[in-house]
């Protein structure tokens, strides 16, 4: 059995998203869609002593139809920006100086401009704090077919996958007879149940915030808190 997931990329996402690369044997980013406005795609929440608030990346729009490879960043003081705010908020966090080095070195990337490539740097980096091992594709690396479903099941059949991973949003455009005629297994990720941990400032606790937020705060303890990682992360960055 192979399991596989495809989703858009997003900029340093939640923990769900990364439970979701650690469920399957393959996680193949959706890159060439559409992309979307005021999504997760350029930008996320962290959490801050006065509650939450939004890093987004600046990028250009200049066609309906443009794909998150597509997309360009317009202004490249974006990148400086947000280390500034993450370092600032996050100061005093008790594990935020393992990572700060290696996080630092990412956002003083030079040749920063492609927003899939961003989205991508930071999620193979994250995933290498966590200990996830799962194999990341891009969808460009396979056949792309026609129709919304259409288009998952051959990439689905492509990669060799017997069973497909899906979020729980597909639940409403997913033509689920398509799986089952190609005889591919349909299974929808539970995103409920997740547990609090110690986060800054005197608010409401928020689980929708960058992961950052688990690894700054629990260091190797953040598996604890995921729905599928049981073991301690891996070594702290070096």
């Amino acid at each position: 059995m192979k399991k596989i997931a495809i989703l858009q990329s997003n900029y340093i996402p939640w923990k769900g998203y990364f439970d979701l690369i650690n469920s399957v044997d393959e996680f193949i980013f959706y890159d060439d869609m559409q992309y979307t406005n005021r999504d997760w795609r350029n930008r996320n929440k962290i959490k801050t002593v006065h509650g939450t608030d939004w890093l987004t990346i600046p990028v250009r729009q200049y066609k309906r139809a443009q794909t998150i490879s597509e997309t360009e960043v317009v202004d490249a003081k974006w990148a400086v920006k947000h280390w500034r705010t993450l370092a600032q908020t996050y100061a005093h966090a008790p594990h935020f100086k393992h990572y700060k080095d290696e996080l630092e070195a990412i956002y003083q990337t030079p040749d920063f401009i492609n927003l899939s490539q961003i989205n991508s740097t930071f999620i193979r980096a994250i995933c290498g704090w966590l200990g996830i091992t799962t194999k990341l594709s891009r969808s460009t690396d396979y056949t792309l077919g026609q129709g919304k479903t259409e288009r998952l099941v051959q990439l689905v059949q492509d990669a060799g996958g017997t069973d497909y991973l899906s979020g729980p949003a597909a639940h409403d455009y997913l033509d689920t007879a398509l799986f089952e005629q190609a005889g591919i297994g349909l299974h929808w990720m539970d995103y409920n149940g997740y547990a609090e941990y110690r986060q800054l400032g005197p608010a409401k606790f928020e689980h929708g915030v960058t992961v950052l937020d688990l690894l700054f705060n629990m260091g190797p303890d953040a598996p604890q808190y995921m729905k599928t990682l049981v073991q301690p992360a891996t070594q702290f960055p070096s």
